[in-house]
This record gives C-alpha cells, structure tokens and sequence, in this order.
C-alpha cells in the first residue's frame, strides 16, 4: 500500500471545516480535532482549531475533508480563494502533498523565511523537526546572501536545510542545502565576464 493510501485511509471519517475570511479552515468537532492532532495536522489558537490551507488542500485532494459553509465545494474553489491570500499556495500544497505521500508529518515554518519544519518519520511529538523546507518554483531567482544566513542560521540549531524545488511539471527535487565558504585568492585576481552569444 502507497504511503498516500495510508494517508487516506487513517481517517476514519469525512471531517467537516469551516472557512474562515484568510482561508484558515476551523474544525468544531473535537473528535475530529482530536484524530487531527495525533496526526500532525492543523494547530489550536485560543479555543479554536484550525488547519492551514495546504493542509485542507490535502485532505480535501485525499476526499477526507468537506467544507461546510460558502459555496466552496471542492479543491478547485478552496485553491481559488486561497489565491486570493497566498499566491505560492500551489508551490506549498506540491511539497506538502509530496511530503505527506512519503510518511513526514509537516508543519509551518517557523522563520528564516522557510516555509515547512518537517518531522522524521515517527518522530513527531517525541523529536524535534528535523528539517527545514524552502519552497522554490523551478526558474525563480533567489538571493543567495539571505539564504545563505538562513542556513547558517538554522545549521547552528542542528537541523538540515533543505531547498524542494517544484519543475514545470509539478515534480517536486529536494536539494540540501549548506554553508561554503570561499577563500579569495590573493595571489591571482580574476574577473569574469560573461557574454551572450
């Protein structure tokens, strides 16, 4: 059995969210609270539980969540209005599907201008996140200086930086990344330049 099959079948029952004005959904039952917490889905804020909007992509992708309220019935109308707030919704919701479908528990980022912190295997509630997951679209430029104290940054916390590059065609290529540094070379000094052919 497929580790999405697994994911699909760990839900006893189709669980019903709310949609909140920033694309939150709310879960009421807590039941369902309950056997999405274990599960490494959603977090509570107050008295309130909710799943980020990758996260109910997810489930409603894996047919174990409906929304209840609006006039969003399906994944397509979830994506659209989640556009409306987060226009890398698509890039978070491939890495996230595709984390999922290997057996890792996701949860959001928690700074470096990373998007995930990612739980080995069984690891979640007894470990900390092992890893810290950028979200990149294949041909968008990225400024390597911040990266690269991101990654000093969290190297120094003891977890991987990882880079999940999503291609052009939805595949998602999961890079680590690490610090190098570079000596300069005072002996010879060289320039480059780079000319279009």
């Amino acid at each position: 059995m497929s580790s999405e099959a697994d994911q699909n079948s760990e839900f006893q029952n189709i669980i019903e969210g709310f949609l909140t004005k920033k694309s939150l959904i709310k879960i009421i039952d807590t039941r369902s609270q309950d056997q999405l917490r274990t599960k490494g889905y959603g977090d509570k804020e107050d008295n309130d539980y909710f799943l980020e909007t990758y996260e109910a992509l997810y489930l409603i992708y894996l047919n174990k969540l409906i929304i209840t309220n609006g006039s969003i019935d399906n994944f397509g109308g979830l994506l659209k209005q989640a556009l409306k707030y987060d226009k890398e919704i698509v890039t978070k919701f491939l890495v996230y599907r595709d984390l999922r479908s290997r057996g890792y528990v996701v949860k959001e980022g928690f700074g470096f201008g990373a998007d995930f912190r990612v739980y080995e295997r069984g690891g979640y509630e007894k470990k900390r996140a092992k890893f810290v997951v950028f979200c990149i679209n294949e041909g968008i430029n990225v400024k390597v200086g911040e990266l690269s104290k991101n990654v000093r940054e969290i190297e120094t916390m003891g977890k991987n930086a990882i880079a999940a590059v999503v291609e052009r065609r939805g595949e998602v290529i999961y890079y680590k990344l690490t610090n190098m540094k570079f000596n300069q070379n005072k002996k010879q000094e060289t320039s480059l330049t780079l000319q279009e052919r």
